[in-house]
């Protein structure tokens, strides 16, 4: 295991957030908020109305600009948010999972908590010198960001679907 649990889940949701400004925009309806807070197991409180979804779609830039930068740009950015959100970190036991790092208050603003969460978790990546596991997909035509947890550091593509249409164009063009 590379990472904990809490910092592995935190990166696997930022990443969706961030490839959910990727056409077709996959943020753009408090159903897709739902299904997203679902999915990556958030906890806490929402409000379900339009601004928490504009405030959860803003993230999607200042993440992308986090995941893509380079040590000590994402030291800044890190050191920002955690200041910015007055953060302090806590231990907590919740949903079946063991002690785990939580830095707000279960009342805090969905976006607030996806923010220093994801900062949170870039910490991790950061004291790792781990940051080569984040890179943005081999798919020319994306810009998705990839999250790379495998063993032999091998993943290229931000989804199947990316892998799948250069596997495709690279067969069609040997059978040309």
């Amino acid at each position: 295991m590379l990472f904990t649990h809490d910092t592995t889940a935190s990166l696997m949701a930022a990443v969706a957030l961030v490839n959910s400004a990727e056409e077709p925009d996959t943020m753009t309806e408090p159903a897709h908020l739902d299904a997203f807070f679902a999915e990556h197991r958030y906890t806490g409180s929402r409000t379900h109305d339009a601004a928490e979804l504009a405030a959860v779609r803003a993230l999607r830039a200042p993440l992308r600009r986090l995941l893509t930068s380079d040590r000590d740009i994402a030291v800044e950015i890190v050191n920002a948010m955690l200041a910015e959100h007055r953060a302090v970190p806590r231990l907590v036991r919740h949903d079946g999972f063991d002690y785990h790092l939580h830095a707000t208050s279960p009342e805090t603003p969905l976006a607030v908590r996806i923010a220093v969460e994801t900062a949170m978790a870039m910490v991790d990546v950061i004291r790792a010198d781990e940051l080569g596991r984040l890179s943005t997909c081999a798919d020319e035509t994306c810009g998705g960001i990839v999250l790379d947890l495998s063993r032999n550091r091998s993943r290229r593509y931000c989804s199947t679907t990316c892998g799948n249409r250069i596997a495709v164009a690279a067969y069609r063009a040997r059978k040309a």
